[in-house]
């Protein structure tokens, strides 16, 4: 930005109409600093600046291409159309703030409320000092309840009902923090079960409650009172996002009356706090009914994640530029993951992890997605965005794992892997290109990867990803052959048809990728780049085999490492009637025989029946 406007990023809440801009305020200093009230004004007043003179038309003064164009222009448009109810300034810092610069009151500018938040280290390490990155909050209501009795010390359950108003005001205050454990989002009213919902709060307000599945909720704890319970800590909406979204909308942007729905609440106080995650995953899995949750929601847990991690965590990568120093491509299966693993390490340690798991190494899960769906055609999806891209990736991924448990092998981590190397360097050979104009690289990107995929597909043959992992980076002919398919790429992008004038949406359009494969591009790729149908349908095979035997050791080991009487309570939890239609009359017979010592050395096969079986009824409800 110029003068005396400054701001690095946003973000708008659709449904709560609250636009974020952020900045920040580093030190980068190895001792810690303190960030007085004057620092801080000058940040936020920065921040008011820019979105004054935003509204005002900046967006008419800068160049189309410029990353501050769109949020300016995005500012101006939002509040000009009157979709903009507060302003959310945001600064952050790595420095410690001082008590009065915490507390900054909210203000009104132009009709539109501005409110204040200052994020400095202190925050920071109690937000990733605790459990599963969550910050505790409370929330006072007043709400009869009924206490549902259990025989258990680890959860309680409650019956109650929260008011469309209470629900609305809830929502309205903490937003997506209610909903950071929910598997999905708001679905707008275009599902038919979300239009049921809206016309119900339009014509049939007083039956919402009969007609609705309600809400099951988690809290951390709960204050009851005179029959009422009045707080909840750490309140999540595990099911009924949809629900909570569209009484919500129906409100705020439809401006429905909500004093006469009424909401069934099943909450559940969760004790002790490190089983919440595996509860609320669980409901989540169990309790979402009321639309289609698709696969790819619940990929985080998916065994690709898993095979992903382990193999992230197990094979080197070759030392490059002379350094004897061999490292790791750290799979992040988890955001946040990579600075959590480091938080408790002491200085010496988390140098040593800095080495051995380098920064630019360190895989995201939507990155992964990019690269993947590029090699795999689909340039068209890849440029809808990274979470699009993702979900696609996801949905393939696991239907593949559901249909080969083997689909993911220590062949396929380094493969794609290579792929991630060929990936950023085709974005360092577009950027260094005299021919590149500024604009439309992502694009260009997986456009290029998914030409040479295409063409090497119609040749019958394959990419030798081997030499790409051993060098671990682009050989230079592979760089010249992706350098010219880029050039050509970039050119049929840029010049879309008539009717398509913005080129971020033509590239989004699958006719765009038909129109880009259709190019006859001139290039020569050497065969020592290339594998044959033959070299590849052998190395998958030993691939297998080897995945396989990997497999049977690791079952054999859970088997050896897990106390022997849990086998005794496994034989007689599948013993019971009601659970024998679970378990086949062989796999009771190898549970049977290892569990009353006629089986001392299972082989790899039983190995594998006794680990399913085991993972089996934990997530049906074996307690060990």
């Amino acid at each position: 930005m110029k003068g005396n406007m400054e701001v690095y990023g946003y973000d708008y809440d659709e449904e709560r109409r609250i636009f974020t801009v952020i900045n920040f305020h580093f030190f980068q200093s190895d001792e810690l600093q303190t960030l007085t009230k004057q620092q801080v004004n000058v940040k936020f007043n920065r921040l008011k600046r820019f979105i004054k003179a935003s509204i005002e038309g900046l967006y008419k003064d800068l160049e189309e291409t410029s990353e501050a164009y769109s949020l300016a222009f995005s500012t101006f448009q939002k509040v000009k159309a009157g979709n903009v109810d507060r302003f959310r300034l945001m600064v952050f810092t790595d420095g410690k703030a001082t008590k009065s610069s915490l507390e900054i009151p909210s203000e009104i500018s132009d009709g539109i409320i501005n409110d204040y938040r200052l994020i400095d280290i202190n925050y920071l390490f109690k937000f990733f000092a605790t459990k599963d990155a969550e910050t505790s909050y409370e929330i006072d209501l007043k709400v009869p309840y009924l206490m549902i009795s259990n025989d258990t010390e680890e959860y309680q359950s409650y019956l109650s009902l929260l008011n469309g108003e209470q629900l609305y005001e809830i929502y309205d205050k903490f937003g997506q923090r209610l909903l950071e454990q929910n598997v999905r989002t708001f679905l707008q009213f275009r599902g038919g079960v979300n239009k049921g919902i809206r016309n119900t709060i339009e014509y049939n307000p007083e039956l919402f409650f009969a007609y609705n599945n309600g809400i099951t909720a988690t809290a951390s704890s709960i204050e009851i009172k005179d029959g009422f319970i009045n707080k909840i800590m750490d309140f999540q909406i595990v099911n009924g996002g949809q629900t909570t979204s569209a009484i919500y909308a129906a409100k705020k942007n439809g401006g429905l009356d909500i004093s006469n729905v009424n909401v069934q609440l099943k909450l559940t106080v969760v004790s002790p706090l490190e089983n919440k995650s595996n509860f609320v995953s669980k409901v989540s899995e169990y309790a979402n009914t009321q639309n289609k949750v698709n696969k790819s929601d619940f990929f985080s847990n998916s065994l690709f994640h898993k095979d992903m991690k382990k193999y992230s965590k197990r094979i080197w990568a070759t030392a490059r530029g002379g350094s004897q120093q061999r490292t790791h491509w750290y799979y992040e299966r988890v955001r946040g993951e990579y600075l959590n693993e480091q938080a408790y390490l002491t200085a010496a340690e988390r140098r040593q992890f800095i080495i051995e798991n380098p920064k630019n190494q360190m895989i995201e899960k939507t990155f992964l997605a990019k690269s993947e769906n590029s090699w795999l055609k689909k340039p068209n999806i890849v440029s809808k965005g990274a979470q699009y891209s993702f979900v696609e990736f996801a949905d393939k991924t696991t239907a593949q794992i559901e249909i080969d448990q083997l689909a993911i092998t220590e062949a396929y981590y380094m493969e794609a892997v290579a792929k991630i190397i060929m990936f950023k360097a085709v974005e360092k050979i577009i950027s260094h290109a005299d021919w590149y104009e500024s604009a439309y690289r992502a694009q260009t990107v997986t456009y290029t990867i998914a030409y040479l995929s295409n063409w090497i597909e119609k040749n019958n043959v394959y990419l030798n990803f081997d030499i790409i992992w051993k060098e671990q980076e682009l050989p230079n002919q592979l760089k010249i052959v992706l350098g010219t398919i880029a050039k050509e790429v970039y050119s049929t992008l840029t010049d879309p048809p008539v009717g398509f004038k913005n080129v971020g949406e033509w590239c989004k359009k699958e006719r765009c990728w038909e129109v880009v494969k259709s190019k006859e591009i001139k290039f020569d790729l050497s065969p020592l780049f290339l594998k044959t149908k033959e070299e590849k349908k052998s190395e998958t095979r030993d691939e297998r085999q080897l995945k396989s035997l990997d497999r049977g050791i690791e079952a054999q080991k859970f088997i050896f490492e897990t106390h022997f009487e849990n086998w005794i309570s496994l034989y007689n939890y599948y013993s019971k009637k009601d659970n024998q239609r679970d378990i086949t009359l062989s796999q009771r017979d190898i549970l049977k025989k290892f569990a009353y010592s006629q089986l001392l050395v299972p082989s790899e096969k039983q190995a594998k029946v006794l680990m399913n079986l085991y993972n089996e009824a934990i997530k049906i409800g074996w307690k060990i």
